[in-house]
């Protein structure tokens, strides 16, 4: 009896069965530490991925529109004839984007353009009317101004469409100056940003822009009147076009 009463006073090694479970329990809130800051650290990432995809597709909408103003058959677009001098390479090939994707742009079912027109084809009711879209151009926002630095690791594709509010049954033709211009963004971490918008020749010849779907996934009610798009760090100058004779001029 006063061994087991000896032994149950003994403490001996109640020192390091408190430092373990101290050391345990530090362990659990530095690993809950760690994965935390990991966590914000990624959400703060996405959250810059995704602004800046939703400003690399704006981008290419404005490009895109000042190849517009140097077009003046619009149903060249819409036929495919004629691209954006924005281009990389063949729309045929893959393309190896920064964040590490492969795009697969045209012309197979499963390639964007293919996707996205059977999207298109299961939701609108057009009928004849229906948009078909044509790729249009595509490339590294990096190389979008020869002449600018631009550092970025976004891929940019933008594809054009007859306007669906048409009724001549026949969407390779234009017929009241207005066009669909979609763009999206593909960066790092799978990010993908959209901006539709339609696109108009103005009573006064200038290009009008009109948001008219996605804004980076969100719906916007707003309508943004566009003159003609300036080349950054040039001289601001007001650019026209004669619908009747296509030529260009530059004040």
């Amino acid at each position: 009896m006063k061994k087991t009463c000896g032994r149950l006073a003994n403490q001996q090694g109640t020192a390091l069965i408190i430092a373990l479970m101290a050391m345990m329990l530090l362990t659990a809130l530095g690993t809950v530490v760690v994965m935390v800051t990991t966590t914000e650290t990624r959400i703060a990432n996405n959250h810059s991925n995704a602004q800046e995809a939703l400003y690399a597709a704006d981008a290419a909408v404005e490009r895109i529109m000042q190849d517009l103003l140097m077009i003046p058959r619009w149903n060249d677009i819409l036929t495919g004839s004629v691209k954006s001098t924005f281009a990389d390479g063949v729309m045929t090939s893959s393309k190896q984007t920064f964040g590490g994707a492969v795009l697969r742009l045209c012309c197979a079912t499963d390639s964007l353009t293919g996707l996205l027109q059977t999207t298109t084809d299961a939701q609108a009711t057009w009928g004849a009317n229906n948009p078909r879209w044509e790729l249009f151009a595509w490339g590294n926002l990096l190389d979008m101004l020869p002449e600018a630095n631009i550092d970025s690791s976004m891929y940019v594709v933008a594809w054009i469409a007859d306007d669906p509010a048409e009724i001549d049954g026949n969407p390779q033709s234009d017929t009241n100056g207005t066009l669909m211009l979609r763009s999206e963004a593909f960066g790092p971490s799978n990010t993908r940003k959209v901006i539709e918008v339609t696109v108009a020749r103005t009573a006064s010849t200038e290009i009008e822009r009109g948001q008219i779907a996605q804004r980076g996934q969100e719906e916007l009610n707003q309508r943004a009147r566009k003159a003609a798009v300036q080349t950054p760090g040039s001289t601001l100058t007001n650019m026209r076009m004669n619908t009747a004779t296509g030529s260009l001029a530059v004040q």
